[in-house]
């Protein structure tokens, strides 16, 4: 296959980056009266019946299913009353950790620092695997695991699946409280969902409640296309990561985004416990999901003139922002490609890079088509399978 070279080509520079009343009455007191009396009388039976039609029957005590063909995970104590709500959170929430990243971040003004994120996480066994999402600890150096009594612990990474969104980290411990799996294929627009997490990365264990909205909504997010469950109950960042809990208490998916912006409320997303679990088995029985493909090269996505400006580009698009494999390196990439095309099909944003790599399998070659140095021509890459994420050490 034809591969042209770029050796005279400048290399361009790449920037950091560091939501009536009515007339008339009665002509006496005693017709007055007698109205009122049997109007008394019609209102004390009426509320007497609407009292009686929504009080809870005398079986609706903590043991009898919150809806059909469903079981509750917890009664009261001493055969109190109690919320399903707050049942759930009984239940569920000593399963929810808070998780602190650092990571190191270069700038031509500060040079190398020190930078946090934080986000929610959901205990998958008793021994310490934790599920999260990608982006909650990508290109985290550190990564600190707290959970609801106040145990810290540093966790060292197994894997991750950006295509997904999901993560899976690990903690040294033991008798943890893990998460009882639900079943997201059942599930029912209108159901009662309950988020657990750690909202604005300083309010770990808040839950906040409301529905499953709809199923299967299509959300694009960070270039990777994904099928979500969508809630209106309140989700932040920090949630991301966190529980989204049925009304029986079992884990039926992970939060991971939402719609922000002044004019939209209560539309959250979360990926389903389905996917999630799948996912996150062969995560820890692989460090990968197997058949991933990569091109081995670090995309940054340019779509607006201030960031074009800022890195010292003319053009909106997809540049290399790095070069992370030797089959990347062997292909003559350089950090500030500008990539147009693959097999002759335009791109310019990452999500149409990902969508046209799912043609392909590992191993196959593609013709990437650069702009560099105002000049464009064509590199030949072979696809790699995605490799197994290294373990995380501490800064």
């Amino acid at each position: 296959m034809k591969e042209n070279r770029f050796d005279e080509m400048e290399k361009m520079g790449m920037g950091t980056k560091a939501k009536r009343r009515k007339k008339g009455g009665f002509k006496t007191m005693a017709g007055m009266m007698a109205l009122c009396a049997v109007l008394s009388g019609g209102f004390g039976f009426a509320g007497g019946y609407l009292a009686n039609a929504l009080a809870p029957a005398a079986s609706d005590n903590l043991t009898a299913p919150l809806l059909p063909g469903t079981t509750p995970v917890i009664a009261a104590a001493n055969g109190g009353t109690s919320s399903a709500v707050e049942r759930v959170t009984e239940a569920c929430a000593d399963s929810v950790v808070e998780i602190v990243t650092e990571s190191v971040s270069a700038s031509n003004y500060l040079g190398q620092y020190v930078t946090s994120g934080a986000g929610s996480g959901v205990i998958i066994s008793a021994d310490g695997y934790i599920i999260t999402n990608n982006h909650v600890i990508n290109g985290a150096n550190k990564i600190t695991v707290t959970t609801r009594g106040g145990q810290e612990y540093t966790a060292k990474l197994v894997g991750t699946d950006a295509a997904t969104d999901i993560a899976v980290i690990k903690v040294e411990a033991s008798g943890l409280k893990a998460a009882q799996y639900g079943n997201s294929d059942t599930l029912k627009v209108g159901e009662l969902t309950v988020a657990i997490g750690n909202p604005l990365g300083s309010l770990g264990g808040t839950v906040t409640d409301g529905i499953v909205s709809a199923l299967s909504r299509e959300i694009t997010i960070e270039g990777e296309t994904m099928t979500l469950l969508q809630t209106n109950a309140a989700i932040n960042p920090g949630n991301s990561g966190g529980g989204l809990f049925d009304s029986t208490g079992k884990l039926i998916g992970i939060v991971n985004a939402k719609s922000s912006g002044s004019d939209i409320e209560g539309i959250g997303f979360a990926i389903p416990i389905n996917t999630a679990k799948a996912i996150a088995e062969e995560l820890i029985a692989n460090g990968v999901v197997t058949g991933r493909l990569e091109m081995g090269l670090g995309l940054t996505e340019i779509t607006n003139y201030i960031t074009a400006v800022q890195s010292g580009v003319s053009r909106m698009g997809v540049y290399v922002a790095s070069v992370n494999s030797t089959a990347a390196q062997q292909a003559g990439f350089q950090r500030g490609d500008l990539i147009t095309a693959i097999d002759g099909t335009a791109v310019s944003t990452v999500a149409e890079i990902k969508a046209l790599l799912k043609n392909y399998k590992v191993g196959d070659t593609i013709t990437v088509s650069v702009v560099r140095g105002g000049r464009t021509g064509d590199l030949t890459l072979t696809l790699q399978q995605v490799k197994a994420s290294d373990s995380l050490d501490t800064l």
